[in-house]
């Protein structure tokens, strides 16, 4: 990377990071917060609240995505920011369920997801972008960790009503950050590995493989959001701790999570044995939310329910973003990924307010039941997927002046050795390819590329 490709990078990557701590900090201390607020008596308010955010999420993030391409991405991310800290304000003094729906409301339709990676693509040269990109991913996963155990310390000291406050506040620095920080592109187009595309939306819609992928991501938030409902009162109930001491129960489990995920991925990476990984990984999902329907009267039980919790999660989170990737046409994984992301928002949304709603009418033993079905179901459909190809996605820039036959060009990369699929999109000036995660020929690939110029 260059200089300018690593300043975007590094910023856009902290950029998503300040925003998703906006999110995550109040993960494991909402429910027991808005317990007490005025109006908030009925569990379903509680969790329509937390999962109102994901609501907004869903339906706006595509759409601000199409848009940044018509007004520009720096217009839609100063816009997405500024909402979303008006709606940390706003929930920073609600006294009632109803505002602090709202300002959840309002936090999430500062949907920038897709402007920020659009942008990142802009700024990023086709070979880079891969990495580029799993800077923002390892950004995520830090962030949700670290917030698991930063929130409850928080919390304690400044209050929930001060988590929302700072938050508001970090969104505010993050969009000064936009303007001082990250560079203005050059120029700005369509990039398909980022963005979604109208055009392409029924061939992804209609693959029964990323289906699977796409109700597991929608499954797998939806129970944990569901989860944050039941647990934070479950660990004072049976372990006798105050809101601020719940970190000490979350950073052992999430250290736990990320040591063992790391050897899972390099095996099912590696080996090309990602679906029995995958599989897995969702079978022992599966077991975690059973056991702790059964273990809800048992503090310890509860704590080693969650370590298997986070490792399968931690594994879950990794891979279904690189099974996306090896699945989706070479053209459309910005599509996909578009889709994916849509699914998960509104498994935010539906799991929280399912939570809320279970565990006011059947208690804790509801919710889990609940999200036991989800992940059993999950599990089910997951037999039936396909191996996923030992394949990595790679990109070639040819040249902004190029009118040459993009199916042919097309058919001619596909042609060689260790190429799974080319796809030659003349309007991104880019050739997108599938290649073999063990062998392919490189160089014959560059000298065709080449040879277009």
């Amino acid at each position: 990377m260059n200089a300018i490709e690593l300043r975007a990078s590094l910023g856009l990557a902290g950029i998503y990071a300040l925003r998703m701590l906006g999110m995550f900090l109040i993960l494991p201390v909402f429910a027991l917060y808005a317990n007490t607020l005025q109006g908030a008596g009925n569990h379903t308010l509680i969790g329509i609240a937390l999962g109102s955010y994901g609501l907004t999420q869903a339906l706006l993030q595509l759409p601000l995505g199409m848009l940044s391409d018509r007004i520009g991405r720096k217009k839609v991310i100063y816009g997405g920011l500024l909402l979303f800290a008006i709606g940390s304000f706003v929930a920073a003094g609600a006294t009632d369920i109803t505002t602090l729906t709202l300002g959840r409301v309002i936090q999430g339709a500062g949907a920038i997801s897709a402007a920020i990676t659009a942008l990142l693509a802009d700024l990023t040269r086709e070979e880079n972008r891969t990495k580029a990109m799993a800077m923002i991913g390892m950004s995520i996963g830090t962030t949700f960790a670290v917030s698991l155990v930063a929130g409850p310390v928080l919390a304690k000291y400044i209050g929930v009503n001060g988590i929302f406050a700072l938050t508001g506040l970090l969104s505010l620095a993050a969009l000064i950050g936009v303007w001082l920080i990250i560079p203005d592109p050059s120029v700005s187009r369509f990039h398909s590995e980022t963005e979604a595309n109208t055009k392409r939306l029924p061939a992804v819609l209609k693959n029964s493989q990323l289906l699977r992928l796409n109700y597991g991501i929608f499954a797998l938030h939806a129970a944990q959001m569901a989860m944050f409902v039941t647990i934070p009162f479950a660990l004072i109930k049976t372990g006798h701790l105050d809101k601020s001491q719940h970190w000490q129960v979350y950073l052992p489990v999430t250290v736990i999570g990320f040591i063992l995920m790391v050897p899972a991925i390099i095996y099912g990476e590696k080996k090309a044995r990602l679906k029995p990984v995958f599989i897995g990984a969702i079978a022992l999902m599966t077991a975690a939310q059973l056991g702790m329907a059964l273990a809800l009267d048992s503090f310890w039980q509860i704590v080693g329910w969650l370590s298997l919790y986070f490792i399968a999660f931690n594994i879950l989170e990794a891979t279904l973003p690189s099974l996306i990737s090896k699945i989706a046409p070479a053209d459309a994984k910005g599509t996909a990924i578009g889709v994916y992301n849509t699914a998960q928002s509104f498994g935010l949304f539906l799991g929280a307010a399912a939570g809320g709603w279970l565990y006011g009418h059947y208690g804790p033993a509801g919710v889990f039941g609940f999200t036991s079905l989800l992940m059993l179901s999950w599990l089910i459909w997951s037999f039936g997927m396909q191996p996923p190809k030992a394949v990595r996605s790679v990109m070639y820039h040819i040249g902004e002046t190029w009118q040459g036959n993009a199916d042919l060009l097309s058919q001619q990369l596909a042609g060689i050795a260790g190429v799974h699929e080319a796809v030659v999109v003349k309007e991104d000036r880019v050739a997108y390819l599938k290649v073999s995660q063990q062998q392919w020929d490189e160089t014959e690939v560059r000298r065709l590329i080449d040879a277009t110029f």
